[in-house]
């Protein structure tokens, strides 16, 4: 099923030098938080690791009331990385996207990716993770280029890693893409251009395709998406239902999760 046709009162910009392709990442190419899943990942190769979890749970109360912010959230949480050498960081990112990540991504979300190269669209992969894993999954699933939220990885890791500029999140994604100059400013809609994304959070992304595609989209995207004619892709997911991902989640958060590959779907 193809994407939707735009609503009769946007426009289509007309194709320029490029055509393009974009993807969130985390819920869409596969069904997990990667930032969740490399803590996993690191956790369970050095348990020791886990004492973060001593100030980053009584945080959650405040961050659920606002008291704390979800930067803030995100530099405490990055605090399992606290004393790593920046080589030693690499290592395991390598190790990562060869092992656990491989394992769980949807075979049918890349396939989407392998077809949009070879229609000759821009790949850009456009997520809230850090972009010092970022550049690997770029690399190994073939895209152009990629977007994150800049964690800064010095020789050795920080208590509370730097963020610098936006969490890469909701519109910061377009305005990112601008001010790379990878797309032009205020575009209507992009014709013959795809994107992809599970979250509403993503809907400046998602509307500036011509073709947009849901995975395993909530309620509000759903609506939306229902509105004006998306396409929704459901494949296989290794846990059943959104409290059980986010069980899921918490074990990874905890070093607790085994990674079963998800199944061809």
């Amino acid at each position: 099923m193809g994407g939707g046709a735009p609503p009769g009162d946007r426009l289509l910009f007309p194709p320029m030098d490029h055509r393009y392709a974009f993807f969130d990442l985390d819920q869409t190419i596969l069904p997990f938080d990667t930032q969740a899943l490399f803590c996993n990942y690191v956790l369970r190769r050095e348990g020791w690791r886990r004492i973060y979890l001593l100030w980053f749970v009584p945080c959650l109360p405040l961050a659920a009331i606002r008291l704390l912010s979800l930067r803030t959230m995100k530099r405490l949480f990055f605090s399992y990385l606290v004393g790593m050498k920046r080589e030693t960081l690499e290592s395991h990112v390598a190790d990562f996207l060869a092992s656990d990540f491989e394992a769980v991504l949807y075979p049918a979300v890349v396939a989407e990716v392998d077809r949009n190269r070879s229609e000759g669209r821009l790949l850009i992969l456009n997520s809230a993770s850090p972009e010092f894993y970022l550049k690997g999954i770029a690399a190994q699933l073939g895209f152009d280029h990629y977007l994150g939220t800049k964690v800064e990885v010095p020789e050795k890791m920080p208590f509370l890693p730097v963020i610098t500029g936006p969490n890469n999140k909701h519109g910061a994604k377009v305005v990112a893409m601008v001010e790379r100059g990878l797309i032009p400013e205020d575009v209507p809609m992009m014709a013959d251009s795809w994107a992809y994304s599970d979250s509403s959070a993503d809907l400046p992304l998602l509307e500036l395709a011509e073709n947009a595609v849901m995975i395993h989209p909530g309620a509000k995207l759903a609506a939306v998406g229902a509105e004006n004619g998306w396409r929704t892709m459901t494949p296989a997911r290794p846990y059943a239902g959104k409290w059980s991902g986010r069980l899921a989640a918490c074990a990874q958060a905890c070093g607790l999760y085994r990674v079963q590959a998800t199944e061809n779907a």
